[in-house]
């Protein structure tokens, strides 16, 4: 069974290692993981202990799966991390939907996300539950001390259109 919760305190190191698993993944296209290894736990393992209320948990069957956040608990999803043994399993889907949920219950008409443009399998993911490429940029990664090609991705959450072509009247 899935199940999305908000994160409790004191879940830092399985929030963390599940996040490193995944990055870890994630960035293999870019190259170089090994030496970037412990500045990124430290930045998930500091992130998580500090920003604990921004955090959704996904379990399944009573087990934390993965894990997403809202940093500016605004409408951007600064993080999205399921543990790769968990992959293809609906967890990131059911996550992705109470996040946008939240988002809209929140007031919000769009959601929005940014990743490397070489991580292919978040961005195909994202494509398949209706998001969109909006932009293309190389971004400066202070984590990483590096230039990266950064793809932002963006959904609609609300209808915006009145039925009608052109501006409405």
């Amino acid at each position: 069974m899935i199940h999305v919760r908000n994160a409790r305190e004191g879940e830092t190191d399985i929030l963390t290692a599940i996040g490193l698993r995944a990055w870890q993944k994630a960035m293999a296209p870019i190259g170089n993981t090994d030496a970037m290894l412990d500045s990124a736990r430290d930045a998930f393992s500091n992130f998580v202990r500090d920003s604990w209320l921004t955090i959704s948990v996904v379990e399944r069957n009573g087990m934390v799966a993965g894990w997403a956040a809202r940093e500016g608990l605004d409408e951007t999803i600064s993080d999205f991390w399921i543990d790769p043994a968990n992959l293809r399993q609906g967890l990131g889907s059911a996550l992705l939907a109470q996040i946008e949920k939240d988002i809209a219950d929140q007031g919000f008409d769009k959601v929005a996300l940014q990743t490397h443009s070489g991580n292919a399998e978040a961005i195909g993911f994202f494509k398949a539950h209706g998001y969109a490429i909006h932009w293309l940029s190389v971004v400066y990664s202070p984590k990483l001390d590096r230039d990266l090609p950064t793809v932002g991705l963006s959904k609609m959450l609300v209808d915006v259109t009145d039925g009608t072509y052109g501006p409405g009247i």
